[in-house]
């Protein structure tokens, strides 16, 4: 959906970086654009945000305004305000990340999307602007977090293995872990 001009703030936006588990593989969630600058590469679903919004409720529109992908738990990660960020003018975004089940999300493209998809992390094309950093900075946050919290057991069945377990972490980190290991750190942890 497009917004007119009055009403979204022209030097502050939002991008989402979406990250999902499928197959043993950690993927995040693109768009391409179908508007100018960068029109046609693949990106992070990002826009700008409405004068009357706040950031937190900005971030869940855009992202189903971009993909459809609605209803999840958005948290913010970083601030990102270089001087040449954006071709043409300043605009300074603000980036949330969410780890979701991509089987659970119909994807569709929105108005000012040409494509929605998910690429494998260790796989990405080539993003405009600042989105690999972006995307970088969400994957250093989400490997931080999954050191001390249980990120991700929404992304496996109710009852999984910790076999199952390992691997989602694996594919979180990009390493392999040596089985005894894992399970008495994971144990440790007192999660299960």
């Amino acid at each position: 959906m497009s917004h007119s001009a009055d009403k979204v703030i022209q030097n502050l936006s939002i991008d989402c970086v979406v990250f999902g588990y499928e197959n043993s593989i950690l993927e995040v969630l693109l768009i391409k654009r179908k508007v100018s600058p960068e029109e046609g590469k693949w990106a992070l679903p990002g826009g700008f945000i409405l004068q009357d919004e706040n950031i937190d409720d900005s971030a869940l529109r855009i992202l189903e305004e971009t993909s459809n992908v609605k209803n999840i738990y958005l948290e913010q990660v970083h601030t990102f305000g270089k001087v040449e960020r954006y071709p043409g003018r300043r605009v300074i975004t603000i980036s949330y990340f969410a780890l979701i089940n991509p089987d659970k999300h119909t994807l569709k493209p929105g108005s000012e999307t040409k494509e929605v998809k998910w690429y494998p992390v260790k796989n990405l094309p080539e993003m405009p602007f600042d989105h690999l950093e972006i995307l970088e900075t969400a994957l250093k946050t989400l490997r931080q977090l999954v050191r001390h919290k249980p990120v991700g057991f929404e992304l496996l069945p109710s009852k999984f293995t910790l076999t199952q377990l390992q691997s989602l972490y694996e594919s979180i980190y990009d390493l392999k872990f040596d089985k005894r290991n894992f399970r008495k750190r994971i144990l440790s942890m007192k999660l299960l």
